[in-house]
C-alpha cells in the first residue's frame, strides 16, 4: 500500500518524505487556504514546489464544476509537472472530464466518493485513483473501511485498473484497517503516519535497553 500525505504544508511534506516511506501527496483548496496560499499563480507555484520535493503522484484539485472548465483547468494543472494528477469531483460533469483526461493521457483522482456505485463510474471513466472519504462516512454512521473493502472486491472481480485511494483518514488504526481491506493507497495528515511508530512496549523496551547499556 502506498502512503500519500494529505497536506499543503511543506514542512510536514518534508518530514514525511524524510522518513523514506512517502509515495505522493494529495491537496485540496481547503488545505491550500489553511497555509495562506491564495490566488491562481501562488497555488500553481506551490504545486510545482511540492512536485520538486516528492518523487511521486501529486493530486491537484480543480475548482470548476462544468465539463469545459474542468478540462481547461485540468490541462493547466497537468502542465505544471509530469507527476501531477488532476483531482476531479464525483459529479456528472466530472465523470465526463475524467473520460476526456483518460483519453488524452492525463492522470486523474476522482474525489468525494461515498458509494460503490460512484466508484464504479469513476473506474469506467478510467480514473487513475478513486478516493472514498472513510472518515466522513464514519461520521454519518456508516462503515468507511467496509466501503473500501467493497470497492476493492468489485474492482478485482471486474478487472478495473483504477487504484483505491483511502482518504479522510483520521487515525493510525484507519491506516491499518485500510491495508487489511486491500486499499492501494492511503492518504492522511502527518499525525496518523507518525502514530504508526508508537507503541508503549517499544518505549518501555527502549528505556530498558538504554538503562542496561549504562551498566556496561
Amino acid at each position: 500500500m502506498k502512503f500519500f500525505i494529505d497536506t499543503a504544508n511543506l514542512a510536514q511534506i518534508k518530514e514525511a518524505n524524510d522518513l523514506g516511506i512517502l509515495d505522493g501527496v494529495t491537496t485540496n483548496p481547503s488545505l491550500m487556504a489553511k497555509e495562506g496560499i491564495k490566488g491562481t499563480e501562488a497555488i500553481m507555484n506551490h504545486y510545482k514546489t511540492i512536485c520538486e520535493m516528492v518523487d511521486g503522484d501529486i493530486s491537484a484539485e480543480v475548482l470548476s464544476t462544468t465539463f469545459n472548465e474542468i478540462v481547461e483547468e485540468g490541462k493547466k494543472l497537468a502542465a505544471i509537472h509530469p507527476n501531477i494528477v488532476v483531482k476531479v469531483p464525483m459529479i456528472k460533469e466530472g465523470i465526463k472530464a475524467i473520460k476526456w483526461f483518460t483519453d488524452n493521457g492525463i492522470k486523474t483522482n476522482c474525489t468525494l466518493v461515498f458509494s460503490a456505485g460512484q466508484a464504479i463510474l469513476a473506474a469506467k471513466a478510467g480514473a487513475t485513483y478513486v478516493s472514498p472519504f472513510i472518515g466522513r462516512i464514519d461520521d454519518s454512521g456508516w462503515d468507511g473501511v467496509q466501503l473500501i473493502a467493497q470497492i476493492v472486491n468489485i474492482y478485482s472481480i471486474q478487472g478495473f485498473k483504477t487504484e483505491v485511494l483511502a482518504a479522510s483518514i483520521r487515525n493510525p488504526n484507519h491506516i491499518i484497517q485500510c491495508a487489511e481491506a486491500g486499499a492501494d493507497v492511503c492518504t492522511c495528515p502527518l499525525e496518523p503516519i507518525l502514530g504508526l511508530l508508537k507503541h508503549p512496549l517499544t518505549d518501555i523496551g527502549l528505556a530498558k535497553f538504554l538503562e542496561d547499556a549504562k551498566k556496561m
